[in-house]
């Protein structure tokens, strides 16, 4: 690695292209001489600044190749800054190519002086906006729900819920136990438009049936022995918010009954009560259980589950998102040691290694609980892997080829999930050349 910043020449012209190569002796200069090669050199490379000639092959006498290069590689990396050079109807040329998203203009023939000052500009600008991007990110809100993810996995998951959060519509998060599926449904809320309002959550699982159907509907005086004053329920309580309900496969069929009026027809009637009372609530509900194999049983209604599932929201485990049980687990010996253990300052290398081994059945609860209770217990600076109550992570691999493989493709992944699938920072992270990670990614098929 040179360390200089790298500046892309797209110029067909050899006599230019050594001429520009040679003039421009503060930058790593990468050249290419048509537009399939700049993208592969866009994307190999990441060059901040590209200068770009608008007559390239096939079309060396017009523009049409030079604009689509031109897109291409905005559409790759935005942040790029394009400096298009042209000789073809200079002024319809410019006009174009700056409200297709180049940088700067210039025309041919070039003064290579007055190049190389558009070209510094252009390398201080992009500076400035990545220093004010790293700036705003780090004052930047927590992530959808307060969640902590670096996975492309989870991160999909998050865009998805960000996109039909202002759609008022039912929504349904499967996962297991301990996932996050609150969060997510918490962040869903704050990100709709009914973020003034309020937020309920009930565990459906949690509270016995005969108590369910007063809790989500409320009851009036009188209605039962104990009833003293008369009670809203947690569908009233959310009007104008959202009702969070926990475990929706565990609520018993009379009063699923009871619910799918409630989604039909946007009315309840309380226990004891007569009187049908209006309720504009949104309902997203979650379950860890198998709810498609449920109705197939019989044991929950088809017509509520389509009701209650008009938008269906996969959670993957924590097994299934690389890199984030180590990202979780230092947020939580952060958290937890600055009031149990202010002596504990990070983890060990084997604690590392053996979070990144273990499968995690209890996802986030099951990493949360662990790291607890070692900052609690830990002796020394580092939370170790016996602290965590975790085996030293081994490799029971027999075929060497195999074992190699599946680690290369943890590593990739891991990588990837740290870097934010930034293909320089995660090529830096595994100490390969970018072209080789390209390779793995292929051979692996890692590729998104």
């Amino acid at each position: 690695m040179t360390g200089l910043r790298k500046l892309l020449i797209v110029e067909d012209d050899l006599g230019l292209q050594r001429q520009l190569r040679w003039a421009y002796e503060g930058y790593e200069v990468l050249v290419a001489a048509d537009r399939p090669s700049a993208i592969d050199m866009i994307r190999a490379e990441e060059p901040a600044v590209v200068t770009l000639d608008l007559g390239l092959p096939p079309d060396p006498d017009g523009t049409t190749e030079g604009f689509a290069a031109l897109a291409d590689i905005l559409s790759l990396k935005p942040e790029t800054k394009v400096i298009v050079a042209s000789g073809h109807g200079a002024r319809e040329s410019a006009i174009q190519a700056i409200a297709d998203g180049a940088w700067d203009f210039y025309q041919k023939p070039i003064d290579i002086d007055a190049l190389g000052h558009i070209v510094a500009r252009a390398f201080h600008v992009h500076e400035l906006e990545a220093e004010n991007r790293r700036l705003a990110a780090r004052g930047a809100a927590p992530a959808l729900g307060g969640l902590i993810t670096a996975a492309p996995e989870m991160i999909k998951v998050m865009r998805t819920v960000e996109r039909v959060a202002p759609a008022d519509v039912s929504v349904m998060l499967l996962g297991a136990s301990g996932t996050g599926k609150e969060l997510l449904a918490r962040g869903l809320h704050d990100a709709s438009r009914r973020a003034g309002g309020a937020f309920v959550a009930i565990n459906c699982a949690a509270i016995p049936e005969t108590l369910l159907e007063s809790e989500l509907f409320g009851h009036e005086k009188g209605a039962f022995t104990g009833a003293v004053k008369t009670t809203e329920g947690k569908i009233e309580q959310a009007a104008g918010g959202t009702l969070f309900l926990d475990e929706i496969g565990d609520v018993p069929l009379p009063l699923q009954v009871k619910l799918l009026r409630f989604l039909q027809e946007r009315v309840i009637e309380r226990i004891g009560g007569r009187r049908p009372i209006p309720v504009d609530t949104r309902i997203v509900c979650a379950t860890h259980r198998d709810i498609d194999a449920m109705v197939a049983a019989g044991e929950f209604r088809e017509d509520l589950y389509y009701r209650l599932a008009e938008i269906v929201v996969r959670i993957p485990s924590l097994a299934e998102r690389p890199g984030d049980a180590a990202l979780l687990a230092r947020h939580f010996v952060t958290r937890y040691a600055a009031s149990m253990n202010p002596a504990v300052s990070g983890l060990s290398s084997d604690a590392r290694a053996a979070i990144d081994a273990h499968d995690w059945p209890g996802n986030v609860r099951e990493l949360e609980n662990r790291v607890k209770r070692a900052v609690i217990m830990a002796d020394g600076k580092s939370v170790t892997a016996a602290d965590l109550d975790l085996a030293a992570a081994q490799d029971d691999g027999v075929n060497l080829r195999a074992a190699r493989e599946a680690a290369d493709r943890r590593a990739i992944r891991h990588a990837l999930a740290r870097a934010d699938g930034n293909i320089s920072q995660t090529a830096r992270l595994l100490g390969v050349s970018r072209p080789t990670l390209y390779d793995l990614l292929k051979s692996y098929d890692l590729h998104d």
